[in-house]
């Protein structure tokens, strides 16, 4: 079992910056990879970011590449997602997951969930 627990949405405007903040706890190995997700609303939940916990390997969405960063903190067991630029559609609920699957870049191979956390950006 892994537990996540995201902190930091809020709202902003356009052009601005958050930090969101994803707790991990429980069972982590050394091929788990921690995602970044997002729902809008009337939509399908799509895939932002993903990092491997222990190589650190990451891979973005296109939607998101050079604007978004994700890294990890392995003594705080903290995965974080730095958004710049943000757009008014990057407005949704943000979610982060877990997975031990070599496939890391879809949401029907993560297994654990965080609760969300709202991202809201005025235009």
């Amino acid at each position: 079992q892994v537990q996540l627990v995201e902190s930091g949405g809020g709202l902003v405007q356009t052009g601005g910056s958050l930090r969101l903040s994803c707790a991990v706890s429980g069972r982590t190995f050394s091929g788990t990879a921690i995602g970044w997700f997002r729902q809008a609303p009337g939509k399908e939940r799509e895939f932002v970011a993903t990092i491997r916990w222990s190589s650190g390997g990451v891979a973005y969405a296109d939607a998101v590449k050079g604007r978004f960063s994700i890294s990890r903190d392995n003594a705080k067991d903290t995965v974080y997602l730095q958004m710049n630029s943000l757009k008014y559609e990057d407005t949704a609920v943000y979610y982060c997951a877990a997975t031990h699957s070599l496939q890391a870049t879809t949401v029907r191979t993560y297994n654990y969930w965080g609760q969300g956390t709202q991202v809201t950006v005025a235009s």
